[in-house]
């Protein structure tokens, strides 16, 4: 999803009624992040938006943005702190370094090491990279849905390398064992990453 740097559009202040709205949808999505949401959104604190145009062709993206037609996400910064991103037609989703300042609020799952090149070159995360011998998936009772947020850790390192929505819930993963699982998301060195805020 990330994979050029990404020129912010514009930036704009957050409303305090929206703000406010933001910071629930946040909490109802990750509760894990319950016990830090002072730390990672106080409520006096100024949350700005900025909106981002990213288009599959880099090259073309300000003839994109003149037409309105590449895809639309808004990252929710405090002072130059990226968040969190938010895609037109998708929950909020923490940014990475927000998920290495709190790695055990997001769910998480692991891949093997052959995977890890794959996933930091932006490519789709794949069934047998989580099912293999190196990889990890959560047991039955902590199953996390299609649908659903998480993190992925790499075998061997301790921080995360890549966030997205599932495209399969993970017993669903364990059965079929191949496939794509997860389409896009931010990982690491990607432009969302990369980008300046400053």
């Amino acid at each position: 999803m990330f994979k050029k740097d990404i020129p912010p559009s514009n930036r704009s202040k957050v409303k305090s009624s929206v703000q406010r709205g933001l910071r629930q949808r946040f909490l109802d999505t990750y509760p894990g992040f319950e016990p830090y949401i002072e730390e990672v959104l106080p409520k006096k604190a100024q949350l700005d938006a900025v909106k981002l145009y990213i288009s599959p062709f880099p090259f073309l993206h300000f003839l994109f943005q003149a037409m309105h037609s590449p895809e639309r996400t808004t990252l929710y910064t405090i002072d130059s702190t990226p968040l969190f991103y938010q895609p037109m037609d998708g929950p909020p989703i923490p940014h990475l370094k927000l998920v290495h300042a709190y790695p055990e609020a997001v769910p998480t799952v692991q891949i093997d090491r052959g995977a890890i090149r794959f996933v930091l070159s932006g490519a789709a995360l794949m069934a047998p990279g989580l099912t293999s011998a190196g990889g990890q998936l959560p047991e039955k009772e902590h199953e996390i849905k299609a649908g659903e947020v998480v993190a992925v850790k790499a075998e061997g390192k301790d921080t995360v390398c890549l966030i997205g929505v599932l495209k399969a819930g993970t017993e669903e993963i364990k059965e079929k064992g191949k496939g794509v699982v997860m389409d896009e998301g931010h990982y690491l060195g990607d432009g969302l990453w990369r980008m300046s805020l400053d």
